[in-house]
């Protein structure tokens, strides 16, 4: 069975190259009728972030991207779902010394006491990685050390010159030799497993099959097929994901500005959009298709179709698909994800008509109150457009307007649509000439929405008290 896992170390909040990572799992599991599995490794507890494993389930329940194990929200609490816990790399420390033990038993590991102050110093001769200075250590001594409680870390003993070869599902097939790689430290001397060990543990007893991940992790293969190696382990398939770069083609990074996924949820995109975008970057189809929904993303997913190159962050994508996804999403869904606060003394009826008629002009939902203050702010001001688009027959056009609509009793489309014909008559004006004043009178623009339907919307009293203050601002 296919099984694949998403494990994040719990150091911030949720990076939308790390939700990609989760969602291209999520997609090749379930392409595979496979179980995708959250796990979470927090073995560096010097860098955790205390909200970010909620942040995580949060953000991820949000996108649509579940996982099948792994910690959950059940009854108002996080608890494991699944037969493979713990899911916490911290809850498994025993699990991992039993493994320690057992490579520095068979000596494919070794006590390591050299210091910070001369690891510091390898690095600042050029030295590339450990140089194995306590790799031969005699036993005898080695244990007097430790019994005379002495610091130090667990090293592996990496072979001599040997070429590691594996075929990623991205990349192809690989080699690389193990003499470019160094001795990597598996336990801290606080008794933590290292990622490098902890990693080949855990996805071994939780019988992951496939391992996804980011290419930054590429040069750790070598230490990582050791260990299987080592431990008689057959090894997973690896695939090798591009970064997400910036519109500089450089790695995306939050220096830059909004990369976690709380920032975009919070600018008001829509988490089906988001989702959509992050597939296309980087991977595709096999078609020209760009808006999928999820069941149709995993139908198609593969890895022979995920670039080996890094794929570009188009903010101007984002808006597109998110627009889309706006204009075919329920309105009333669209004003519950509006500040309710900016909404106070709207009338709910109203303001969902108003979101039906302008919600293909916006990008993020939050625009939306921007439209929706144009229907109940008094006040007519004019945008910069507007101001250099004035001419002189604007204003006579614009109280012949009003009078024709002081006339209407009845106050709908039709009516509307007549003050419009008369106004057209009476100005001898016609298309631009005729409906940029009128929008400019009313909208303070001379774009907007359909017109008729706006000025509807807007009411006979508002539309009076905006064409009544056009001889002040025009």
């Amino acid at each position: 069975m296919v099984r694949v896992r998403f494990a994040p170390s719990p150091t911030g909040y949720v990076h939308v190259g790390s939700l990609r990572t989760a969602l291209y799992c999520y997609l090749f599991a379930h392409h595979n009728e496979g179980k995708y599995v959250l796990r979470i490794e927090d073995t560096d507890q010097s860098r955790l972030v205390e909200d970010a494993v909620e942040n995580l389930l949060r953000e991820m329940e949000w996108t649509g991207v579940i996982h099948d194990e792994g910690p959950s929200h059940l009854n108002g609490e996080v608890r494991d779902v699944g037969d493979y816990g713990p899911y916490t790399q911290s809850e498994r420390l025993d699990i991992y010394q039993g493994y320690i033990r057992q490579l520095v038993e068979e000596d494919k590991a070794y006590p390591c006491f050299c210091s910070k102050e001369r690891l510091d110093e390898l690095r600042a001769s050029g030295q590339h990685g450990y140089d194995g200075h306590c790799r031969n250590l005699d036993k005898e001594e080695v244990n007097k050390r430790i019994a005379a409680g002495e610091a130090h870390v667990i090293r592996m003993k990496m072979p001599r010159d040997e070429e590691l070869v594996f075929d990623d599902l991205v990349r192809g097939r690989i080699s690389m030799n193990s003499d470019d790689s160094d001795d990597q430290v598996i336990q801290k001397s606080d008794g933590f497993p290292t990622y490098h060990l902890a990693v080949v543990v855990d996805d071994h007893l939780m019988e992951i099959s496939h391992v996804i991940r980011g290419e930054e992790w590429l040069s750790s293969v070598p230490k990582h097929l050791v260990l299987y190696d080592y431990f008689g382990w057959e090894r997973p398939l690896y695939a090798h994901l591009p970064n997400i770069l910036n519109s500089e083609r450089k790695k995306l990074s939050k220096r830059e500005g909004d990369v976690s996924v709380s920032d975009f949820r919070e600018k008001g995109y829509l988490p089906e959009a988001l989702v959509n975008f992050l597939a296309l970057v980087g991977w595709n189809p096999g078609d020209e298709r760009e808006i999928m929904t999820m069941e149709e993303m995993i139908q198609s997913f593969s890895f022979d179709r995920v670039s080996r190159s890094g794929g570009v962050f188009d903010l101007g994508k984002l808006n597109y698909m998110n627009n889309h996804y706006i204009r075919v999403a329920d309105n009333e869904r669209l004003y519950d994800l509006l500040d309710q606060e900016k909404l106070v003394g709207t009338d709910k009826a109203h303001v969902l008509e108003i979101i039906e008629l302008v919600k293909e002009r916006v990008d993020r939902v939050p625009e939306l109150l921007d439209y929706i203050d144009g229907f109940y702010r008094e006040e007519l001001v004019l945008d910069d457009e507007a101001r250099a688009s004035v001419e002189d027959y604007m204003l006579p056009l614009l109280d012949f307007f009003a009078s024709e609509i002081e006339k209407i009793e009845v106050f709908d489309k039709d009516s509307v649509q007549a003050a419009i014909k008369a106004t057209q008559k009476e100005m001898n004006v016609k298309g631009k000439k005729l409906y940029m004043p009128l929008r400019i009178g009313i909208n303070g623009s001379p774009h907007g929405a359909d017109l008729v339907t706006s000025i509807v919307l807007m009411g006979k009293d508002m539309v009076l008290k905006r064409l009544s203050q056009v001889g002040e601002v025009l």
